[in-house]
């Protein structure tokens, strides 16, 4: 692996104020609470208010790591939005994430790869700052998904949530975070997984033509749970590791049973993985830096601890990164 010159420095999220529990769910459609949690080991999901976007909740998620860390993000010299639910087509929600901070001489995109965008996200940082390109670059994966989900359809409504989580990524060759990576995508599956645009069709196949999440749960997870295994497998090897060596797992939080399903097949035990979708449900590329943001404040982590994250969704596509926790 190429030798990383980037290190992570600081962590932070933020949750909207609205809970949605499975009981208010109960009253939108023919589902319960003990089925929803048998099922996916979610009890509560946060939910934007009516005018609260996805720029808006990367903003407070990057106040947050200010304050907690004494940060400051003036010299912030590029902005990756991890986020498929940004609030415009354009402007991005980096740019609308740039102006609230008051950011000046930075770069500002957002990327979509939908569950993935984070590991994806500090994936970009990294390049950018072991390339010598950039110094300081802030990773945000923020999402507001409940403005695209289908509050009709029993099978989608009850795993989404909005949230946000942001790290700052600065150049330090001595300590650095990053060890290996590992990318994938399979596009021809990506019809099991998708919300409309401008095309209706995908892989010469007719979509439902509607704004609204829809998946086909079934086929994501068979996926998930045969393809990510595999794709540890070959982050491992990048990095000359085993198992034994990572102190703790972060995969997407999609669904309880499937991350169940995951560390059965790697034999990696569930105690040492975490996920935030008990409280917040599936918030897309907001899931692992609120994972690993709510066992930061648990002190869970500990400093030198290795991470192993694996992000995997839409696209179909994945993203696995192992990193040294530098904070």
């Amino acid at each position: 692996m190429h030798q990383s010159k980037a290190k992570i420095t600081a962590i932070g999220s933020y949750v909207p104020e609205q809970i949605m529990t499975n009981q208010h769910l109960e009253k939108l459609v023919d589902t319960n609470d003990e089925w929803i949690i048998s099922r996916t080991g979610i009890s509560e999901r946060r939910i934007a208010s009516k005018h609260e976007y996805t720029s808006d909740i990367g903003y407070q998620a990057v106040l947050d790591l200010m304050k907690r860390y004494n940060k400051t993000v003036d010299d912030v010299d590029m902005i990756i939005t991890c986020t498929f639910t940004p609030d415009f087509k354009t402007p991005s929600s980096a740019n609308l994430i740039q102006a609230k901070l008051g950011i000046q001489q930075a770069g500002a995109i957002d990327l979509n790869a939908a569950c993935a965008g984070f590991t994806y996200g500090l994936h970009m940082a990294n390049a950018l700052i072991t390339s010598g390109l950039h110094k300081k670059v802030l990773v945000v994966g923020a999402e507001t998904l409940s403005k695209v989900t289908d509050y009709a359809d029993r099978s989608t409504c009850i795993l989404f949530g909005d949230g946000g989580g942001a790290m700052l990524v600065e150049y330090d060759e001595h300590n650095p975070s990053f060890i290996a990576y590992h990318l994938d995508s399979e596009g021809e599956k990506s019809h099991n997984l998708y919300v409309t645009s401008l095309s209706s069709t995908m892989n010469e196949e007719q979509l439902q033509a509607t704004e609204k999440i829809v998946q086909n749960g079934r086929e994501v997870y068979k996926w998930a749970v045969s393809s990510v295994p595999k794709g540890i497998a070959s982050l491992l090897q990048n990095a000359n590791m085993t198992l034994n060596q990572m102190n703790w797992f972060v995969p997407h939080s999609a669904n309880l049973r499937m991350i169940e399903s995951i560390c059965e097949r790697i034999h990696f035990p569930l105690a040492h993985t975490l996920y935030s979708l008990v409280h917040y449900g599936n918030t897309s590329s907001a899931t692992i830096p609120l994972a690993i943001d709510l066992a930061v404040k648990e002190n869970k982590i500990k400093r030198d601890d290795h991470l192993l994250l694996y992000g995997f969704g839409g696209g179909l596509t994945q993203a696995g990164i192992i990193i040294k926790w530098t904070i």
